[in-house]
């Protein structure tokens, strides 16, 4: 557990990540082009991706020292990326006032693909990040999880479309 010091440190850096950062980083087109690799993604394989971009976690969060990986096991249970028909969902979550990214994968995806994979994924986008580049770092990620969907799980026909592709900003 951090100490007292720790998580006031910690809250005041979530305080000070508004949602107008979260806008900036993340602007409407950089959402929909997200929101396009998705789709075009999702023609072909059987997964399901979600993208949720938080600027800063709730206070009580901080408080119960809940870390990001927790936050993005609760998101992916909250948001139903683990309810898919092939147990294929994936979200990636992006922490702006952590500077962090996680990704989770639902069991069948977590069968074929291991953490130091998701590691570099993170990487690409954490790496983009730093230097500001929100949009093209996000696409390039979205499609890295795309082509690994794709090569573990093929599309195989015509199917529903069971989470929303629209990327989400909290």
């Amino acid at each position: 557990m951090s100490s007292f010091s720790e998580r006031m440190s910690r809250a005041l850096r979530h305080w000070k990540t508004s949602a107008a950062d979260g806008r900036r980083a993340f602007p409407q087109e950089t959402l929909a082009a997200i929101a396009a690799a998705i789709t075009a993604g999702e023609l072909t394989h059987r997964g399901e991706l979600r993208l949720i971009v938080e600027a800063s976690m709730p206070f009580d969060a901080i408080w119960d020292d809940v870390t990001t990986r927790q936050r993005a096991l609760a998101l992916f249970a909250e948001h139903g990326v683990w309810d898919t028909e092939d147990n294929c969902g994936v979200l990636i979550y992006v922490n702006l006032a952590e500077h962090k990214v996680e990704i989770v994968g639902d069991r069948n995806v977590n069968r074929k693909i291991d953490s130091a994979t998701w590691q570099a994924v993170c990487r690409t986008m954490t790496e983009g990040f730093a230097r500001g580049n929100f949009h093209d770092s996000s696409i390039a990620a979205v499609e890295q999880v795309n082509a690994l969907l794709r090569q573990h799980f093929p599309a195989n026909g015509d199917r529903a479309n069971e989470l929303s592709d629209q990327p989400i900003l909290m």
